[in-house]
């Protein structure tokens, strides 16, 4: 089942990074400013970074700092990575991770647009990250980690690239309380970032158990349903662009060009979000860790 998931996710937000999304359309601008970028750290990357699947911003509580190396997994189209490659400056690194060609060479181009050299995106899954040990000051990412199917594995990864000392700030979705069986047997609901959520205690437990000290994870208390209300999408799937012979927002997000199935995916899953308040059970989080010294 775990290998299912795994290429249902690689499948579908590999399609994300062929429609065209970015902050030139509202509706995905909205999505990334609901869960805090600001328009000013918006303005300051290639939109088509931006492609709407954010559940936080990670960069704005990581304090990344000159000369530092800090690895996004799940880097999608470069967001998270074209910010933490000015804080950490020209003597910082900064590194991308995704398990998609599509997500990797769309990052790339925008990497080349922001004319940062101290960046750099590598294809690999998070559970097996293709970094060599001790050799990362900061760990982040952004609403990923809840779509691994094995999550202590990705744990252990993180802290085996981690150096001693170093840490890891995380926005992700994790449980208040458990599914509904409707929806936590859902593979579309998984792929929309709901049904891969784990409960917040045992985010706690799993990183402790990984050797992580210092582990705080904190309910932000921001909608989830922002996706819903300001996109028309479902979970963290983005939306489908507008075409070129309209300017409506984007309606009910598909993050697939296979059309047919692809829409009935969705609709699945939206009638379930329509029957669930998804706040009632999951929590957009920022995760917090050390790896001791």
């Amino acid at each position: 089942m775990s290998e299912a998931i795994t290429q249902v996710v690689r499948n579908r937000y590999g399609a994300v990074a062929t429609r065209g999304l970015s902050s030139d359309h509202p509706g995905v601008r909205a999505v990334a400013e609901a869960f805090g970028y600001t328009p000013e750290e918006l303005s300051s990357i290639p939109a088509e970074a931006n492609l709407g699947l954010s559940c936080g911003n990670p960069t704005a509580f990581a304090s990344l700092r000159p000369g530092e190396v800090v690895v996004d997994l799940g880097s999608g189209g470069g967001l998270d990575v074209l910010l933490a490659a000015r804080k950490v400056g020209p003597q910082g690194r900064a590194i991308g991770i995704d398990m998609t060609a599509e997500m990797i060479d769309l990052a790339r181009r925008n990497a080349a647009r922001a004319n940062l050299p101290n960046v750099a995106f590598h294809q690999g899954t998070i559970d097996a990250l293709p970094l060599p040990d001790a050799s990362v000051d900061c760990v982040i990412s952004n609403c990923v980690i809840n779509l691994a199917p094995d999550k202590s594995a990705v744990f252990r990864e993180i802290a085996r690239i981690l150096k001693p000392g170093g840490r890891l700030a995380i926005s992700d979705i994790a449980l208040k309380q458990p599914l509904p069986p409707e929806i936590g047997s859902d593979l579309m609901a998984y792929v929309g970032c709901i049904a891969g959520a784990i409960p917040i205690d045992d985010y706690v437990t799993g990183l402790h158990a990984a050797g992580f000290a210092h582990v705080q994870v904190v309910d932000t208390g921001r909608d989830l349903n922002a996706y819903a209300k300001v996109e028309n999408q479902a979970g963290c799937c983005a939306p489908a662009a507008p075409s070129a012979a309209s300017s409506a927002l984007p309606i009910a997000g598909s993050c697939s060009a296979t059309a047919s199935n692809d829409d009935s995916l969705h609709a699945r899953l939206l009638d379930l979000l329509a029957r669930y308040n998804v706040n009632d059970y999951a929590a957009s989080v920022q995760v917090l860790a050390v790896k001791p010294a």
